[in-house]
């Protein structure tokens, strides 16, 4: 009440020291707890309120009215997470904790500009730690993008039963509409250039008014109910609040997510020699064809051998698929309103296929089964088949679905967490694939990936080759953000709004294509000088650990004395350890440029433009330098094109040789990069894509990148 009723005045108390004091005066009274446990969780609490920011308690009215009424019928605290003793890494920046007596909610923050989806979760003993997951991979995700992690889910606690699934969906509904107004009860307001803070709230942190959510599991198609909360509280993002609604692009209509895997996908196998969209492949998935990324994922060429698929209902089997006809059945389920593996024509499946429901008993495995999975048994159980679909012999395992089915032999089930997959999940050295396409989340634990790409798997990370998701709603944002202001002004109404951001759906998948192209290349050719580059890895890991950016556990990086061990056996970095370097660089460069004079530099700030399609340049082009996110935005935009051409060790090795700051780097960088003219030539490069070995590629990229090390020393 000291720290946060607003009539105890401005500073959370008419006298300073009032809190202090009573501070002072519990811990006085704590020293006499005789129970160490009892100590432990009282001061525990003590830390708590000393960590929170915010709180909504004393908020009434509708949206930001603060009129006189009844409070909230929901408990919102925003906390300090730094400050808060025994919190498990990583810790976010924020956290906001939601509390009612119908739903709980978490919503954890990496910065203060930051996006990331919130899920319906099905695990109410431990969402929180579900959450803490799954931000950890959303900040390494988000290195494309302009805002960093985040990620928040919810949980009802009076559910009506799910048979009743009108009435279930009903409460979901209205608790995310609480949940998200939860949020909203603490967070700032813009309003012009002018930050206006929440009424009825005292705050003990600075400005805070960027607020951006998204859609994920369970809320896919919540975000009109978003926005309809925005609209409630006047919030200056709008409809920017929540990407995805009736007025922002279509996921699954665009197919982005899967499309920017894809890109991952062809990759490996140009460094195979093969060029996935003229030769025959074969291939098994997680999902079903009514999915968004499994469904487009199997789009995306018409010389996928689908082997064999399994959902959560059915197992999908076609040991010798007639490449056209199983494609043109594929296509007729994706465009079915719903549709299950049960819908596929089975009379196109080849001899010894079918679709069995995995409710069953037992599941007879035929010769040509067999062969293609390459196993002995004729019998198998639902589990121990899927077991055998995710071990078997193939060009590719494409992930387009939900849970976790690839650990590493050290790890337990226990240590994955998602005890509904335990009984048929496999060991990454069991893999008999060539290539992995994550374009679900949390396929493989990073342990298992390592383990299979110790084995020979080529693959990167969930966070590498689904980004194009997040990066489509980023732009969106921005972009929805950018015409805010000349509707502001009059000069654009809300209806040529949205037929604009119609009209550049296929420019904006482009500009985000860009970015999963380049991140690929840029593992490419890093995994290409394998041990040449340990050395600089290695003093690269040290820095960021003594910077307190990086922690080798949290990440599963190998420790020097396991480094040492791989330079003896000639084993560099795989694929995943790398790609975690790779988003770390640009993590902590994005920090240093913007504490840095760098965005201001009006020829550096040329990238603002770039970074959207072209006709808002031409039409909108003097809103552009206006945009209230335009430094984020610049250096976003700098950075990732120069690491994803540079390496995630360029800047820092730099600064060892020569001395300078990062943004001293990036500048001669880019000066260097515009003097020899290397912008052609790298594209000329792209261009030989499937036309020259990959590895010639690989080589002329290299060689440029030594001659531009030399250019920017």
């Amino acid at each position: 009440k000291l720290r946060f009723d607003p009539a105890q005045g401005a500073s959370g108390s008419k006298d300073g020291g009032a809190a202090a004091s009573q501070v002072n005066a519990i811990e006085q009274a704590l020293d006499k707890v005789s129970n160490l446990s009892e100590d432990k969780v009282l001061r525990q609490y003590l830390a708590l309120l000393g960590a929170t920011l915010r709180t909504n308690y004393w908020r009434t009215g509708v949206g930001t009215s603060g009129a006189a009424g009844p409070r909230r019928a929901f408990l919102s605290f925003k906390f300090d997470s730094a400050h808060i003793p025994g919190l498990p890494d990583p810790r976010p920046l924020f956290e906001i904790f939601v509390y009612s007596t119908r739903f709980e909610g978490v919503h954890l923050r990496g910065g203060k500009v930051a996006r990331g989806g919130l899920r319906w979760s099905d695990r109410p003993e431990d969402f929180r730690t579900e959450v803490l997951g799954l931000v950890k991979a959303q900040m390494v995700k988000n290195t494309v993008i302009v805002p960093v992690g985040s990620k928040g889910g919810f949980v009802l606690k009076k559910a009506p039963p799910m048979t009743d699934r009108e009435a279930y969906l009903q409460e979901g509904v209205d608790c995310y509409r609480d949940y998200l107004r939860g949020l909203l009860d603490l967070t700032d307001n813009r309003v012009g250039d002018a930050i206006v803070p929440p009424p009825h709230v005292v705050r003990h942190d600075a400005d805070d008014p960027y607020l951006v959510v998204a859609a994920d599991k369970g809320t896919a198609t919540f975000s009109d109910y978003a926005n309809a909360v925005s609209a409630e509280y006047g919030f200056w993002l709008a409809d920017a609040f929540a990407s995805g609604g009736s007025a922002g692009y279509d996921h699954k209509e665009m197919g982005i997510t899967a499309r920017g895997a894809w890109e991952s996908v062809k990759r490996h196998f140009r460094e195979l020699g093969i060029n996935t969209q003229t030769t025959e492949f074969t291939c098994v998935g997680i999902g079903d064809m009514s999915g968004d990324v499994f469904g487009n994922g199997m789009l995306l060429s018409r010389h996928i051998r689908l082997l064999a698929a399994f959902d959560h209902r059915h197992v999908f089997i076609d040991p010798n698929p007639d490449v056209a006809a199983s494609f043109a059945e594929r296509e007729r389920l994706y465009a079915l309103p719903r549709s299950s593996w049960a819908d596929y024509n089975q009379k196109l499946i080849s001899a010894g296929g079918g679709i069995w429901a995995r409710s069953e008993k037992s599941i007879p495995i035929s010769p040509q089964v067999q062969e293609a999975l390459g196993i002995a048994a004729s019998k198998l159980t639902p589990a121990e088949l899927i077991s055998a679909i995710l071990k078997a012999p193939v060009d590719l395992l494409y992930n387009g679905g939900i849970g976790t089915y690839v650990k590493a032999t050290s790890e337990s089930h226990v240590d994955v967490g998602d005890r509904a997959n335990d009984g048929l999940r496999v060991n990454g050295a069991e893999l008999r694939c060539k290539v992995i396409g994550e374009g679900g989340n949390l396929g493989l634990t990073q342990l298992g990936r390592i383990e299979a790409a110790l084995n020979g798997v080529r693959l990167y990370t969930d966070a590498i080759d689904n980004s194009a998701g997040v990066d489509t709603s980023d732009h969106e944002v921005n972009i929805k953000v950018l015409l805010s202001l000349p509707i502001a002004d009059g000069e654009l109404t809300e209806k040529q709004r949205n037929t604009q951001l119609v009209s550049m759906t296929d420019d904006v998948a482009a500009l985000v294509l860009r970015d999963n192209y380049f991140q690929g290349q840029s593992l490419s050719v890093s995994g290409r000088m394998g041990l040449r580059l340990l050395d600089q890895q290695q003093r690269f890991i040290r820095f960021l650990e003594k910077q307190g950016r990086l922690s080798r556990t949290i990440e599963f990086l190998p420790s020097d004395d396991e480094i040492a061990e791989r330079r003896i056996k000639g084993i560099p970095l795989t694929n995943p350890e790398r790609a975690v370097l790779l988003a770390y660089s640009k993590m902590w460069l994005f920090d240093a440029l913007l504490v840095s004079d760098l965005p201001e530099d009006p020829w550096v700030g040329t990238a603002l433009a770039r970074y959207f399609p072209s006709v808002l340049k031409e039409k909108f082009g003097t809103y552009i330098e206006r945009h209230p996110l335009k430094r984020e935005i610049v250096a976003t935009h700098v950075l990732n094109s120069m690491v994803n051409r540079v390496g995630a060790t360029f800047v820092h090795r730099l600064m060892e040789t020569t001395g300078s700051t990062p943004s001293q780097i990036v500048r001669a960088y880019l000066l260097a990069r515009e003097i020899f003219g290397l912008v052609p030539v790298w594209q000329a490069i792209e261009s030989l894509d499937n036309v020259v070995p990959d590895e010639l590629q690989s080589q002329m990229l290299i060689e440029l990148g030594r001659r531009i090390v030399r250019a920017t020393t």
